[in-house]
């Protein structure tokens, strides 16, 4: 069984649900970290989504900051699914998503 890390980041630019991360078949994923920043100049709140659930909803985000989502780890197994909308339709939200991936 190999395991290896990965990170995978996104950018949220509109108030559109965005797809950061799929776990790929046969494949089980570790969620180690998820971490959200506010790149505009005004605050925002964001939504995150595993396998279709919600993880946070509505957090608020202060301009200029960041939000650490997990504060443990998420099994994902294969075609899971990590999704972020932002609140604002011209808010800019830089995402980034740490896993360990398991096949």
């Amino acid at each position: 069984m190999a395991n290896l890390f990965k990170n995978y980041t996104a950018s949220c630019t509109d108030a559109t649900e965005t797809t950061v991360y799929t776990v790929p078949a046969a494949t089980t994923s570790v969620i180690i970290g998820c971490n959200l920043a506010n790149t505009t100049t005004s605050q925002l709140t964001a939504d995150v989504k595993v396998a279709g659930k919600f993880l946070i909803k509505g957090a608020p985000i202060p301009a200029g900051s960041s939000l650490s989502v997990l504060d443990g780890k998420i099994i994902g197994e294969a075609t899971d699914t990590i999704t972020v909308t932002s609140s604002n339709s011209s808010g800019l939200v830089d995402v980034i998503v740490s896993v360990l991936e398991q096949t």
